[in-house]
């Protein structure tokens, strides 16, 4: 049994390390469209179209059992367009985490932070609201995020001064709980919570893993870990080597992709 993972570039890859770890004997592969990303600035129905030929690519070259996307953007516009394609469970990255927020919330104030497209799709909040309609949410685009990660720069005062510039607003609403909604930001949870201890931090990568889990199915595999990338990408390697060391990648040609 395997499963399938599928971003717009490298974020994905926190979703990869906690379901690798998570499911040690699954097979699992990988696939940043790095030639791309990013998807948050391209048409809706772009954005289905990408999220389309990178899953069919993943079910039919591996036959995955189960196909993630680990992408804010491509959950929050093609979910269910993939869900009626394709005969496996998909799981995006929102209604785990609007789940695990819901159950985290003690004054039931809830803060989204994520990419301008995420933000704009309103995604979170309406699954928040079909969960628990009594939610105060309140949501945040913060764009110099996925830079600051890809640079590194993840726990050095440039970090902790554009975490405080971006989320004291969410703070001063009296927000409980925060919805990490990029892929990229868990890499910026211990820098949130140094600022802001109190706060309950949903990281979605986490909370797919027990979204698998209710599924129930048994992965007996032989533990391959594959990962491929649409083009050569400096800011990828920085990413996989700062996760998950030195697991090698494999470029594809976008053509194999577009030809689905």
């Amino acid at each position: 049994m395997s499963i399938g993972i599928f971003d717009s570039g490298i974020g994905g890859l926190t979703v990869f390390k906690e379901v690798a770890e998570n499911f040690p004997k699954a097979d699992i592969y990988y696939l940043g469209d790095t030639a791309r990303v990013p998807y948050g600035n391209k048409s809706k129905e772009t954005i289905v179209r990408y999220s389309i030929e990178c899953a069919t690519y993943l079910y039919h070259n591996f036959n995955v059992d189960v196909l993630i996307i680990a992408c804010n953007t491509a959950s929050s516009y093609a979910l269910e367009t993939l869900k009626k394609i394709l005969p496996i469970p998909v799981i995006g990255v929102v209604r785990p985490g609007a789940e695990a927020a819901v159950k985290y919330t003690k004054n039931k104030k809830v803060g989204v932070i994520g990419t301008v497209a995420t933000v704009r799709s309103n995604s979170y909040e309406k699954e928040l609201k079909n969960i628990d309609p009594s939610l105060e949410i309140y949501q945040k685009p913060c764009p110099l995020f996925v830079p600051l990660v890809e640079e590194g720069w993840i726990d050095n005062e440039i970090a902790r001064l554009t975490v405080k510039e971006y989320l004291q607003e969410l703070i001063d609403k009296g927000i409980d709980t925060l919805i990490l909604g990029c892929t990229h930001y868990p890499l910026l949870k211990n820098t949130i919570k140094s600022l802001y201890p109190n706060i309950n931090i949903v990281d979605s990568s986490i909370a797919i893993v027990d979204h698998i889990k209710s599924l129930n199915i048994e992965f007996n595999g032989s533990g391959k870990r594959e990962i491929f990338i649409t083009d050569e990408s400096h800011a990828f390697d920085n990413f996989r080597k700062l996760l998950i060391g030195d697991a090698k990648t494999k470029k594809i040609e976008l053509s194999d992709l577009c030809s689905l």
